[in-house]
């Protein structure tokens, strides 16, 4: 409206920073207050505020029914986690309320539910949002409205037994070329845990035994799955977000690594209690077989947002491998590396039918990244945390420093709520 005598509406949460948006969690006190600024004296009927959260997925197939006829199907579905109303202005009489020019404050609060939520996420299929909608009522004027998103990151500790246990697994095929055996190929790998962080290396311990007259390409990939489900049907996306690469092992030859170093790079964290979305992280240890499908061996990962503690009783799983390898340490990593693979290139030919024969190849493994995916990889400036050599370990138990949790609380923002950066993202089917 022209002559409309509102100048400013905004919702502004509290937050301990200026200019920094606060990121909750389950229980958290979200709060703040709703800012009207009149240029002359206006009468309001109510001020509403309404606060929201839900987890959604929706997408559509194509379906053919005979040659000439077609329908789409669509799938959805929803679940909320949070749904509260609060009226911040409005008379009990229900008349209406004279407000003079100038500004005026309306605080609100109100505390998330104690049960656990879903950290905040946006995928090509689905997205977890909370938000902040406040309407504003007026006698011959249009409803105003106003919606803010606010950040829920639900933390996961990786200092727990579950994801403190060491990964392994042995795996093996014959290699054929044709209809003739070329010989035996294997792996051994190991990981020293199943829990970590954004910006941690892993160390890879592998031993990969090649038996044929061929020579192998022995790889490691840090793949993601985001899975989307409604009405019994699953829609995955995966991606590979990171790669290394080994030396040719020729035939008749065995390779070893001692904690060959995989840089996980800035992604979100896992998400593994939601119903209807699910994002999940494997390593896959894998060799290249000239002539025939590759070798596989797929150790899980859990992505949390608590870094390993470096004091306490379990001081640290990593360090018992110090001892053994110092190698891996020495390793560089370059600051821009070669950019991942399809994730065709990773999966075997057998794996990758089983793929098909649920998921339309081509909605599935191809596309951009989603704006999820893209806001952690563009904008995640926290610093990784630290490798603990026995030296350095030894040192900070004698000044007993701990890791600051302000610093990571700033990062997990910066991770959700991303500024344009010039950052590499990572490639995607």
């Amino acid at each position: 409206m022209i002559f409309d005598k509102l100048k400013k509406f905004d919702i502004v949460f509290d937050s301990p920073e200026l200019d920094c948006p606060p990121v909750y969690s389950s229980g958290d006190v979200v709060s703040g207050k709703v800012v009207l600024e009149f240029s002359g004296e206006s009468n309001v009927e109510s001020l509403k505020l309404h606060a929201e959260g839900y987890a959604k997925v929706h997408w559509t197939e194509s379906r053919s029914a005979g040659s000439s006829t077609a329908y789409t199907q669509n799938y959805s579905d929803e679940v909320e986690y949070l749904n509260r109303r609060e009226v911040l202005l409005q008379a009990d009489n229900g008349e209406l309320t004279a407000l003079p020019a100038g500004r005026h404050e309306y605080p609100f609060s109100f505390q998330l539910p104690e049960e656990t939520l879903v950290t905040s996420f946006e995928g090509k299929h689905g997205s977890i949002r909370y938000w902040v909608k406040v309407k504003l009522h007026r006698p011959w004027a249009t409803v105003k409205k106003l919606k803010k998103e606010f950040t829920v990151i639900e933390p996961i500790d990786i200092n727990t037994p579950t994801l403190l246990a060491p990964q392994a697994g042995t795996k093996e095929k014959m290699a054929r070329i044709w209809y003739r055996n070329c010989g035996q190929v294997s792996i051994t790998a190991k990981i020293d845990r199943k829990g970590y962080t954004p910006g941690e290396v892993i160390p890879v311990f592998a031993e990969f035994d090649n038996a044929t007259s061929r020579s192998v390409v022995p790889k490691a990939y840090i793949t993601q799955t985001q899975t989307f489900i409604a009405r019994g049907t699953v829609k995955l996306k995966r991606s590979v977000v990171a790669t290394l690469c080994g030396d040719i092992v020729g035939p008749r030859r065995r390779e070893t690594w001692h904690g060959r170093a995989i840089k996980i790079p800035p992604v979100g964290p896992s998400i593994l209690q939601c119903r209807i979305i699910k994002v999940e992280y494997m390593l896959r240890v894998c060799v290249d077989v000239p002539g025939t499908s590759k070798l596989s061996l797929e150790l899980p990962l859990v992505m949390g947002t608590i870094p390993l503690h470096p004091f306490g009783s379990r001081t640290s799983s990593v360090s018992s491998q110090y001892s053994v390898n110092m190698e891996w340490l020495r390793m560089t990593i370059p600051e821009q590396p070669e950019p991942p693979p399809d994730y065709n290139s990773v999966v075997t030919e057998d794996e990758a039918v089983q793929v098909v024969s649920t998921i339309p190849p081509e909605d599935e493994l191809c596309g951009d990244l989603q704006r999820s995916l893209q806001s952690y990889l563009q904008e995640f400036r926290f610093r990784p945390p630290p490798v603990y050599s026995e030296h350095l370990m030894a040192e900070e138990l004698s000044c007993g420093s701990k890791p600051s949790a302000f610093d990571y609380a700033s990062s997990l923002h910066d991770l959700l709520n991303p500024q344009p950066a010039e950052h590499p993202v990572m490639f995607e089917i």
